[in-house]
């Protein structure tokens, strides 16, 4: 996972998506996306999965990469590689403490996760970052096969960038929320529906949930998915949904309604209009930019 106090954070971010690839530029004063672009990919050629090679035409998709990060990179070369959530496996792992070597916790780590993978650990990038509590430690950690995240960086080294950070979509979108009250973040996309909840800034709990309806889920449907999560946080923290961010549908005020009714929460979109800036002359939707800009704003 990326830190956004790494001053050498690359300034153009992308994402591959199962219908399309998303690119967008940080503007020099880091609170806008100045320049966006986008291109449409027909079903199938991405097809994400946690197991097997997800571009099924890699030479399409380094075209669009190609097409898409050249209309806002300018001489930048560097980029944040944004992959579809069904990818990668994001999980939450409490310890009562953590080796101080970063080696010998990585190995815990991947001991933990050992059991809850449906492939060999050993055969996976692992990502982690680490929140500290009065109670302990909880690791928010990352996991994907290597060659899957692999053919991902191939795919963007032959359109002539360098993937120097990966992120999976949900959690690179999470750097456009403001968490320090309890907050529900909903990201839909063609095939997922991830569910994450922060509070006092930091990562409570995370879902990704199949998601057989798409973009065109409906406001019921989805606040029925979410409910279970809703929930159980409640239950484990005893603290109510304060606000919640919705990305990933065509008008995220269809969805208010339902979600307002559940939880009482005030709801609006996760991208806000005075963070992107079209300046690129290419029309993106916001509500599709969520991963991209969560990523440079972070």
């Amino acid at each position: 996972m990326s830190s956004g106090s790494n001053p050498a954070k690359p300034k153009l971010a992308c994402e591959i998506a199962s219908d399309r690839v998303l690119a967008g530029r940080l503007a020099d004063n880091g609170d806008t996306v100045e320049m966006c672009a986008a291109q449409q990919l027909a079903p199938g050629i991405v097809v994400a999965d946690l197991v097997e090679n997800n571009l099924r035409q890699r030479s399409t998709v380094r075209a669009a990469i190609e097409s898409a990060l050249g209309s806002v990179a300018g001489r930048s070369r560097d980029v944040i590689a944004v992959v579809p959530d069904a990818a990668v496996r994001v999980v939450l792992l409490d310890f009562d403490t953590l080796p101080s070597d970063g080696e010998e916790a990585e190995g815990v780590v991947r001991f933990r996760l050992k059991k809850s993978l449906p492939f060999d650990v050993d055969k996976a990038k692992v990502s982690y970052h680490i929140q500290k509590s009065k109670d302990g430690v909880r690791v928010v950690a990352a996991v994907a096969m290597a060659s899957v995240i692999e053919d991902y960086e191939t795919a963007f080294r032959d359109a002539g960038f360098n993937p120097g950070v990966v992120l999976p979509s949900m959690l690179a979108a999470l750097g456009a929320a403001e968490g320090q009250r309890p907050t529900l973040v909903v990201k839909v996309d063609a095939r997922t529906t991830s569910i994450a909840i922060l509070s006092d800034d930091q990562l409570q709990l995370f879902r990704t949930l199949e998601n057989a309806r798409g973009v065109s889920i409906t406001g019921e449907q989805l606040a029925e998915e979410v409910y279970p999560s809703v929930v159980f946080f409640q239950d484990t923290y005893h603290l109510n949904i304060e606000r919640i961010y919705v990305a990933g549908l065509s008008e995220a005020g269809g969805a208010a309604p339902a979600l307002q009714a559940q939880t009482g929460a005030e709801v609006q979109e996760l991208v806000a209009a005075s963070q992107l800036g079209m300046s690129s002359g290419t029309a993106v939707p916001r509500w599709r930019m969520a991963g991209v800009a969560g990523a440079l704003l972070s």
